[in-house]
C-alpha cells in the first residue's frame, strides 16, 4: 500500500531566494535550516510530498507549489552533521499570491503552524489546509 502524501510549507525571504529565481533554476536544495523542529520537518519529508512556498518578512504570503524531489541528505553548506536539506522542485506558482493576513482570518486556516509557530521555516500542513491555501490563491494542480 502506498505512503499517504504529505503537505509543508517552507518559508523564504525573497530577497535571499524568491520564487521567480527557484523557478528559474528549476530545483534547489533547502538548506540554511538551524533550528531542530524544522530539521525534523524536514528529515520527515518524502519524494512526492508537496510544498507550499512562503514568502516571509517582505511580501508575507503563498507564492507558489512546490515538490520534494530527494529526501533529506547532510546539508552541503555546514560539516555539522546535525543539519539536513531536501531536494525540492517548483510545480506551479498560485493564480493569486495568498497573503498571511487571509491566512489569519480565515476559520480553517487560524490553527495552522504557519500562524501559531511563525518563527518555523519548515512547517508541516495538514491536506485541508493545504487545499483551502490553492483554493484562496484560485489555483488548481491537475
Amino acid at each position: 500500500m502506498a505512503r499517504a502524501r504529505s503537505y509543508w510549507l517552507v518559508k523564504s525571504e525573497p530577497f535571499k531566494y524568491a520564487w521567480d529565481q527557484f523557478v528559474k533554476d528549476g530545483s534547489t536544495y533547502w538548506d540554511g535550516v538551524r533550528n531542530y523542529a524544522a530539521r525534523n520537518n524536514l528529515q520527515a519529508m518524502k519524494r512526492g510530498d508537496l510544498v507550499l512556498y512562503y514568502h516571509s518578512n517582505e511580501g508575507k504570503e503563498v507564492v507558489g507549489v512546490a515538490k520534494v524531489a530527494k529526501e533529506s541528505y547532510p546539508d552541503p553548506t555546514t560539516d555539522d552533521e546535525r543539519w539536513v536539506v531536501v531536494d525540492l522542485v517548483p510545480v506551479k506558482p498560485l493564480a493569486e499570491p495568498v497573503p498571511l493576513a487571509a491566512i489569519k482570518a480565515d476559520k480553517v486556516l487560524a490553527g495552522i503552524a504557519l500562524v501559531k509557530q511563525s518563527r518555523l521555516s519548515v512547517l508541516p500542513l495538514d491536506k485541508k489546509a493545504f487545499d483551502r491555501i490553492l483554493k484562496i490563491g484560485k489555483t488548481r494542480l491537475r
